[in-house]
């Protein structure tokens, strides 16, 4: 496993140093949660889509929830008596997944299809966030050019 150190570009990056912990804290993790495998799509600058391989939960046992900068999707599966596999080979476990999200980015719908969720997503820029030119020499701002 590597370690990588990212205290040389604390010092050469300022206000980075939330993305850095989070690299950080990324790079520590089990290597073995990959359950339910996953996919993250950039459809265009600004919007993304999460999909998600859940085949074998129903969409009432799906729970999704965003707080702050924190996706968490949950998967429960309800416990079916009677059955006696001779072989079960199909993954029938709960999960939690997170993902952590940028500023700014919020989940803009979910849908269920062929076994896979779909989560989209979309970074909204408030207009006081928006880049803006400055005049040199100038006594007015320049929006939004």
């Amino acid at each position: 496993m590597r370690n990588v150190d990212f205290s040389p570009l604390y010092r050469n990056a300022i206000g980075f140093d939330r993305l850095f912990n989070l690299m950080e804290t990324s790079a520590g993790k089990n290597a073995s949660a990959g359950y339910p495998p996953y996919n993250i799509e950039q459809k265009d600058e600004n919007s993304f889509r999460i999909t998600m391989a859940v085949a074998g939960f129903a969409e009432d046992q799906l729970d999704l929830t965003q707080k702050e900068n924190l996706l968490i999707v949950r998967g429960e599966r309800k416990a079916e008596e009677g059955k006696n596999y001779v072989y079960q080979g199909i993954a029938e476990r709960d999960f939690e997944r997170k993902f952590q999200l940028a500023d700014y980015v919020k989940v803009v719908g979910a849908e269920m299809e062929n076994g896979l969720l779909h989560v989209d997503l979309v970074r909204e820029i408030p207009e006081a966030m928006q880049p803006r030119k400055i005049a040199i020499n100038g006594k007015h701002l320049i929006e939004n050019e």
